[in-house]
């Protein structure tokens, strides 16, 4: 019985323990497997403070956001720095064929940009913001998130994958007292960033009244809303608006909307995470939009 030569097995095994790394890094991405603790060995810097970026800087990080970053045509790539190994996971072809310049980094390296806490799984993209986007594009989307001074990062992130998946034509959100384009938001929302305009805005109220004139309906989600959602939807275009954990919606984002709705807790606990509160409300109003005719 004839033996398996040894080069062609270690070419066999490298090629398969590439598949299985990928296939975790995607389910890390996703949320499917939680993400493993720095290693012991990584110890944080004390004096380490995070870089002074330029208003049109960006710093995105991780292996599926800066893929998605590089996929997006829209998106200005200034620099790619990345380690030799996340540069193969990354799989983005031939370093001198990428219209940016691309530099080989150790994981030291980008610790001490991004900090010792970042995830960056060994790969950095320097960009420029995406094009501003104006409400008025948004006249064909039948659905749309709107988010009144959610000031979390992470959870602006999250909102973004969940409004992503289920089809919202996009995010708006005010220019005060919430997050702007950043590395983290970017890592939360997993690539989501770059499939949905994020669009922020001067005053709410007047951007509520906008959507109304292009046809929507806004529904505010409030604990003590009078109705369920389910018995709330109207028309063949939402516009759901979410508050900040703990405050809610403003008065005037109150006395704005078209209408105020609960999600039905039967349980315990009356009140979700903001971001698990879109992924359910947003759930719902898709199930009444494909049930509209029109």
């Amino acid at each position: 019985m004839s033996k398996e030569p040894k080069n062609d097995k270690t070419a066999r095994d490298t090629h398969y323990a590439t598949l299985r790394r990928q296939v975790r890094d995607a389910k890390r991405e996703r949320g499917e497997i939680p993400t493993p603790p720095p290693q012991k060995g990584r110890k944080a810097d004390p004096d380490w403070k995070p870089p002074q970026l330029q208003s049109d800087q960006i710093l995105l990080y991780g292996l599926h956001t800066v893929r998605a970053a590089i996929d997006n045509p829209e998106r200005k790539k200034i620099k790619l720095s990345v380690t030799q190994n996340a540069l193969v996971r990354l799989d983005i072809g031939p370093v001198a064929d990428q219209p940016f310049p691309v530099e080989l980094v150790s994981p030291q390296d980008l610790d001490k940009i991004l900090g010792p806490d970042a995830i960056h799984q060994g790969v950095m993209l320097e960009t420029r913001p995406l094009p501003v986007r104006r409400l008025e594009a948004l006249k064909d989307s039948p659905m749309l998130l709107v988010l009144d001074q959610v000031t979390d990062p992470h959870n602006v992130g999250a909102i973004m994958r969940s409004a992503v998946a289920f089809g919202a034509g996009a995010i708006i959100t005010t220019q005060r007292h919430s997050p702007t384009e950043s590395g983290v938001m970017a890592k939360s929302a997993s690539g989501a960033l770059e499939l949905i305009p994020y669009i922020q805005i001067t005053n709410l109220a007047d951007a509520l009244g906008e959507l109304h004139k292009l046809g929507f309906t806004s529904i505010g989600l409030d604990s003590e809303g009078p109705a369920p959602i389910e018995q709330t939807f109207a028309g063949e275009r939402i516009a759901l608006v979410l508050g900040a954990e703990g405050k809610g919606l403003r008065q005037k984002t109150r006395e704005t909307v078209s209408a105020l709705a609960r999600l039905d807790m039967p349980g315990a606990i009356k009140s979700l995470n903001v971001s698990n509160a879109a992924a359910i409300a947003l759930y719902a109003t898709r199930q009444f939009l494909t049930r509209t005719p029109g």
